[in-house]
């Protein structure tokens, strides 16, 4: 029987453990989906010694029932769309325009607030570890992996405390993906139950988490 998360503190440092059985290198950078992902993705950073950073992606939600995404976009125009889902939704692609310049536009804030003038890193040759507080669909953390895939990294590892199964497994059948998970019951149920305290992540803990460990970056060349 799975027993849940404290909190994300907690699911980062058990995820940090599960990682230090793979082969990262000094080599590498540590990608936070926020805001979730970000405390996550702090405590592997730490425990790693590797810098922390952002994949700004946002889901793209159904209208009316926005927890259900029909697909996500990352930067630099990356979209990637439930096809499956659409078709069964027949959304017309005028709902589809407005859900997505929506969030396009809440992407752009979110990068400028959390980098404040700091370049994205470059991540050509690098272990990219992309991290978010858990899966359920995958579909933000497919346009997360679309986005780094466009920046010739060396290798790329999706880490996350808790998933479905089905998703999991169609990461590791990606090439160039391994995914690195805590736990993955089944039935899901929902990411949040399973964490005792799932508050919201707010924009100033993501802002304060990179103030600390985005300096590594300037370091170790990133």
């Amino acid at each position: 029987m799975f027993q849940r998360f404290k909190d994300r503190k907690e699911a980062g440092k058990k995820l940090a453990e599960k990682l230090a059985g793979y082969t990262i290198g000094r080599n590498a950078v540590v990608l936070a989906l926020p805001r979730g992902g970000v405390p996550v993705g702090y405590e592997i950073a730490a425990e790693l010694g590797v810098p922390l950073d952002v994949e700004v992606v946002r889901k793209l939600g159904v209208p009316g029932q926005s927890e259900l995404a029909f697909g996500a976009i990352g930067p630099d125009g990356v979209a990637v769309f439930n096809e499956r889902l659409l078709d069964l939704l027949h959304l017309d692609e005028e709902a589809i325009e407005a859900v997505t310049r929506r969030e396009s536009a809440e992407l752009k804030r979110r990068e400028d607030k959390y980098r404040d003038g700091r370049p994205a890193p470059n991540l050509k040759g690098k272990t990219v570890i992309l991290v978010d507080d858990g899966l359920a669909t995958g579909a933000t953390m497919r346009a997360a992996v679309e986005s780094v895939r466009r920046q010739s990294p060396e290798k790329i590892i999706v880490a996350v405390p808790v998933a479905a199964p089905d998703v999991c497994a169609a990461f590791e059948r990606e090439p160039d993906v391994t995914c690195v998970c805590a736990v993955m019951p089944e039935p899901l149920y929902g990411v949040g139950w399973w964490y005792e305290n799932f508050e919201q992540t707010t924009d100033e803990t993501v802002c304060r988490m990179l103030d600390v460990l985005s300096p590594i970056a300037a370091a170790n060349g990133v």
